[in-house]
């Protein structure tokens, strides 16, 4: 309990004084809790006894999560020597009954398909030398009756084009050519566009923040405008079949203006000339190249790298396209920076397996608020209690971690009902044992002894 106290001296100037000593209760009881984590479970396991309604109110209080990702984040892991990068994406908790706040149907990635559930879409810093990402900003995605009854009329239009209603070809009578440049970023890039925002004014000039990872579901002239207007660089993929065009070179000789785009290219085929990088592994070999093309849904020129995987035997190709709006940044880069997007999804599944994000039952805005930024909150916490561990044993693991906090409870319980305390030795001998119980990588525990 004593580390996790010091730990949260960090951010104990945002809080007042019941809620940081609420708050070190729940942290304690999440850490030990085993099975569902919910705030009835919380209070059966709290170190003093914490009542519900002690829990409760801790998730009805409004707190600054933005403020206290940022300063934990800063006194414990930031490196100002090091490269960051933002990474973003969406999380999806399925959810039951129907009076949640935010329930909707939104697309599940792991079931993949739409389910009742909230969504989350979260921005997190990627330290680019440790590989590691670190949860700053969640913000709930909730639709507004337009956006409901959007989505509803064209689930309609979809229902009645399956039932054999002839295509209409051709453009709807009366539209209009739109210039691109006059981009009207629909409800869902505008609520992120906001959090992006909020972040970059957390942040301040502390980091040089350059690059936003997104993936493929923003790879598009849209989101890259969005993320254009905060002076920041995008990083996504393309469609397989994305339409690449590299700019004209030609003579032009007719009247009219000179073409922009020259000969659509095939990216499976293309020219010795973008080739970057060549390797053979097991029979199969990658093919980098990179180059500046035009999609035509966008305005201006991509910085396109293309890897292409050939099987020898075989000779079955499949192809990935990645794009940085950046047009000097390296080919090696734009393959880095995007592997990296995928360390969010590790404090994702970090977050619903141990952190209670699959589990809050809250129904009031505040208290989903609440559940959902404890659980990102709890991923970089858990990281900081880690490091001790992991200076001995690098496979030291969460469960691992929760598996020391429990034992220590369990031992702590026991030796209360001593008639009389026993000697240093013999205390921190039982502490040892007791904590390793369950573990999966044991380890001398740093602070054994309470």
């Amino acid at each position: 309990m004593t580390e996790i106290l010091a730990l949260l001296q960090n951010i104990a100037p945002l809080l007042e004084k019941t809620t940081f000593r609420q708050l070190s209760q729940v942290i304690f009881g999440m850490l030990i809790a085993s099975g569902r984590i919910t705030m009835l479970g919380l209070s059966r396991w709290t170190e003093k006894g914490g009542s519900y309604r002690t829990i409760q109110r801790l998730y009805h209080s409004v707190l600054s999560w933005k403020a206290i990702q940022w300063l934990f984040f800063r006194e414990r892991f930031l490196k100002l020597e090091d490269e960051y990068i933002i990474a973003g994406d969406e999380v999806v908790v399925s959810k039951a009954g129907k009076k949640t706040y935010g329930l909707d149907r939104f697309f599940s990635g792991i079931q993949q398909q739409v389910i009742p559930s909230l969504s989350f879409f979260t921005f997190s810093l990627v330290n680019v030398q440790e590989e590691q990402s670190y949860p700053m900003q969640s913000t709930q995605m909730v639709k507004s009756a337009e956006e409901k009854a959007a989505s509803k009329a064209k689930a309609e239009t979809k229902k009645v084009k399956q039932a054999g209603e002839p295509k209409k070809c051709g453009r709807p009578k009366g539209s209009k050519n739109k210039a691109k440049q006059e981009v009207i970023l629909k409800p869902e890039l505008l609520r992120i566009q906001k959090a992006l925002q909020s972040l970059l004014e957390t942040v301040g000039t502390v980091i040089p923040l350059k690059y936003v990872v997104l993936d493929g579901h923003f790879g598009n002239y849209p989101s890259a405008f969005m993320v254009r207007e905060e002076n920041l660089h995008l990083i996504s993929k393309l469609r397989f079949d994305a339409a690449l065009y590299p700019a004209f070179e030609g003579e032009h000789n007719s009247s009219g203006p000179k073409p922009k785009y020259g000969a659509k290219i095939d990216v499976r085929k293309l020219d010795a000339k973008y080739l970057k990088e060549t390797s053979v592994e097991d029979n199969l070999r990658t093919d980098k190249y990179q180059g500046t093309f035009y999609n035509k849904e966008f305005t201006f020129a991509l910085n396109v790298v293309v890897i292409l995987k050939t099987n020898l035997d075989t000779h079955a190709q499949v192809h990935v396209i990645l794009f940085s709006t950046n047009l000097e940044q390296p080919y090696d880069k734009i393959i880095k920076f995007y592997s990296l997007r995928f360390q969010i999804e590790f404090n994702f599944r970090d977050a619903k397996q141990y952190w209670a994000l699959e589990d809050f039952m809250n129904i009031k805005e505040t208290a989903v608020t609440n559940a959902a930024n404890l659980s990102f909150f709890m991923v970089n916490f858990s990281y900081a209690l880690l490091q001790p561990f992991q200076q001995q044993n690098p496979d030291y693991s969460i469960l691992d971690l929760k598996s020391h906090y429990r034992g220590y409870r369990y031992a702590t319980e026991t030796i209360k009902m001593l008639p009389q305390k026993p000697d240093a030795i013999l205390l921190a001998n039982i502490f040892q044992q007791i904590t390793r119980l369950g573990a999966i990588h044991s380890t001398f525990q740093p602070s054994a002894v309470p």
